[in-house]
This record gives C-alpha cells, structure tokens and sequence, in this order.
C-alpha cells in the first residue's frame, strides 16, 4: 500500500523506496534476533501436550548473566534460579555458555516469543519463537446414501475438527486418488477442514474403500475410510454344457446353463425363445435348458431372463441344428479283399453351412468278392469229381466187346467176359 507522497512517484522511485523500506526491517529484525552478537537460539515447534526445549547459548562467554523471559516478560530462569511459580518449566542445563530449559506439557496459550537475554555492556537480548501444533481431534466420514443404485452420484463430506494449522484432505479410492472440494472455518485459533467428494458409482465400486486421509504436521497416518455398497442389476451368462465345444447335430442332445450374479442375487430366473413359442419337447429345469433329440425345427434365439429389486438382464444363445454326419464308402475291385477301417472327418469350424460330413469307408465289396471266389473255387472241385467216377462206370460196362462183330456179339462178350473172371478167380482159389 502505497502512502500518499508515494501516490505522485514515478514507478521507478516507488520501487526503490519499497526496496530500502524491506532492508530497513530487516535490519530492525536482525537486531532483535541478535544477529551478528554473542547470544545464539533457534525456534521451537512442538505438537500439543509434548515437550519444548528452549536453549540460550553464548558464543564467547565472559560469566555474564543469562536470563529467560516469556512472552509477557516475565523472567522465568536467571542463572540457575527459576522466579515464575510454573512447575512444568524444568532447568535442563546451566552453565556460563548455556542456559537450557523444557516446557513439558505445552498448549496453545504458550505459544509465543520467548527472550534471551545477556547483562553486558550494553545488555543482548534474542528472542526465539515457540509454535504449538495441534492434530485434528476427530475425522469423520458422512456419505448421502449408505447403499447406492449403479449408475448413481453420492456426496461423501470428510471433516477434520479443530486443528493447527489448517489440515490438508486427501481423497482415495482403492488406490486411486481422487479430488475433492475442501472448505475451511476458524474458529478462535483452530481451523475445521470439510472436504466433499461427489462419486458417480458402478458394479466394480461394491465392496471397495473410500479412505480420508489427513496431511498435517502433527500427525502421520491420519485417515479413516468407509466401505461402498452398490447395487446392481444381475449379468447373465449362458454357457453350452453338450456337446462340449461341438457342432449341434440334428439327432444329438443339447444341454445349456444359464448363471446370474447381481446385487441382491437375482430371485427369478426363466428360458424363454424370441420370436416364437418353446418347443413342446424342451425340458426346462431351474437354470438349465435341455434338448435330448434336436431336428431343424429348434433353430432360434434361445433367452435367458433373471432380475432382481434393481432391474432386469438377459442373454441370448443363437441354436442352429447341422445334418446328422453321414458315410461315404470308397470304390472297390473284385481283384482285392483288402478291409478297410471305417474314418470319421469332423469339421473344427463349428456352426459353419456346409461342413465336411463324416466319411465310413465300406467293407461290402471285399466280402462279396470273397464269397464269388470261394463258390467258383467249390463249384470246379465237385465237377471234376463227378467227372471222374462216370468215366470209370463206362470203361467196366465196356470191358470185352471191343472184338464183337455187332452189339449182340458185344453184350454177350462183355458177360461171358465177367463169367471167365469169375472162373478164373475161382480156379486161381
């Protein structure tokens, strides 16, 4: 603030005038310290109800007299003998160089300037300045709503009560830190801190601290937290038990599960089909949806419902029935009996049109080819036998009636022939 000659100063000469003042106070402040003489102290700060050590030392003591004053300029030690009836103003150490004395105990009253003082020619005097700390006596967390809805704003307030200095709030959640708006009241010599956190909460906030933490001077580890509840509509999840990871085949069963997590647990639960009624074949049990023979006519959009006091959820499974898996038999010859062992090919991309059917090969032709063999091999073997025992019938028949004249003369050879054997056998006996 300028006075009212400085009002007409050029802006130059302002400058410079504000400058000697600052050196002029310094210098004022200096000799007040002692600064430059033989009297040496430092400032104490001190958390309330602690102890204050207040230390008056001579840099080149000449067994001058050392003196402590309080703020009032009351004379609390001279040398080794303590005047001021306060008990809690203990004698530490006296000697020509040092004169120290503790404050236990301190509050906020004793905070002030406090004097050394020397009895020389002239006298020195320094002064040191004690500073009381004080932590917040009380943090305390309000939130607006104690259970939120997913998707909601809630206001969190921190308060922090009377302290010294001002306290510093700082807002996390999980470990994330967040910012907040803080207001500051004095009241005498304290300072009530309020900071206020607007969150706007989701699922993934249930369950999670929101912790106050304090950043003060007097104290560490200051903070408190409170634990969100949040709840949520349920989320749905539809999972394929049969076939595991398989193509749906027309013929085959289909077995689905429906799951539901929300806040509160989802109470009502139901299968429905969009766009068309539920087969009458389809078994639905609580959570689980089961086909046993499926055909092409429950192809659809099979839903799950659940809900809870918060809202409703869904999931949709796509069902879409392939072909059964057919056999494809492989060309044969009749020159080979060779069996072949039946594949099955299975297409991996499951729910593609058109997918490779599975391929048997055929074990007909080999075994037809194996019978033709053995009838034709049997049918020979008994012609050239029948073949054999006629021709030797013929050639008895005809024995001796290679010499007649006529057939008469040849039948009648051929039995007098089987009477001379006859005879000859029974003459040769």
């Amino acid at each position: 603030m300028y006075s009212a000659q400085e009002e007409f100063w050029d802006p130059l000469t302002r400058r410079h005038a504000q400058k000697m003042r600052r050196s002029l106070e310094t210098e004022r402040i200096r000799s007040l310290r002692g600064d430059g003489q033989n009297l040496v102290t430092e400032d104490v700060t001190v958390v309330e109800g602690d102890v204050a050590t207040i230390s008056c030392r001579v840099k080149n003591s000449d067994d001058s007299v050392i003196q402590l004053l309080n703020p009032n300029r009351q004379t609390i030690y001279f040398r080794d003998f303590r005047p001021l009836k306060d008990s809690r103003f203990q004698l530490v150490n006296f000697s020509n160089s040092e004169l120290r004395v503790s404050l236990t105990n301190v509050s906020v009253s004793d905070e002030g300037r406090y004097f050394c003082q020397l009895y020389t020619d002239p006298p020195q005097e320094i002064y040191t300045t004690i500073t009381v700390l004080v932590p917040p006596r009380n943090l305390v967390i309000d939130i607006q709503k104690e259970i939120a809805v997913e998707g909601e704003e809630i206001e969190l307030n921190c308060t922090a009560m009377a302290s010294r200095p001002a306290t510093t709030i700082r807002w996390f959640k999980g470990n994330k830190e967040l910012t907040g708006k803080s207001e500051v009241e004095q009241w005498s010599d304290m300072f009530t801190v309020t900071s206020q956190l607007v969150l706007k909460v989701g699922r993934e906030d249930d369950g999670v601290p929101v912790v106050c933490l304090v950043d003060h001077p007097a104290v560490k580890d200051l903070q408190t937290q409170r634990y969100l509840e949040v709840m949520y509509k349920p989320q749905v999840r539809v999972s394929q038990n049969y076939p595991v990871q398989g193509l749906t085949r027309e013929g085959e069963p289909l077995e689905l599960t429906c799951a539901a997590f929300g806040k509160p647990q989802p109470t009502d639960m139901r299968w429905l089909r969009v766009d068309d009624e539920m087969p009458q074949h389809v078994v639905v049990s609580g959570s689980n949806l089961l086909i046993s023979n499926l055909n092409k006519t429950d192809n659809g959009t099979y839903r799950c419902e659940a809900s809870n006091a918060v809202g409703k959820s869904h999931a949709d499974y796509m069902l879409f029935v392939y072909d059964p898996p057919t056999t494809i038999p492989p060309p044969t010859t009749t020159t080979t009996t060779t069996t072949t062992i039946p594949t099955t090919i299975t297409d991996s991309r499951a729910g593609e049109e058109g997918a490779i059917r599975s391929v048997d090969h055929a074990v007909v032709g080999g075994v037809v080819a194996v019978v033709v063999f053995a009838m034709l091999c049997l049918l020979i073997i008994l012609g050239r036998y029948f073949a054999r025992h006629k021709g030797t019938y013929f050639t008895h028949e005809a024995k001796g009636a290679d010499d007649a004249a006529d057939a008469d003369t040849a039948i009648i050879n051929a039995e007098g022939g089987q009477n001379n054997s006859e005879e000859k056998k029974e003459y040769f006996i």
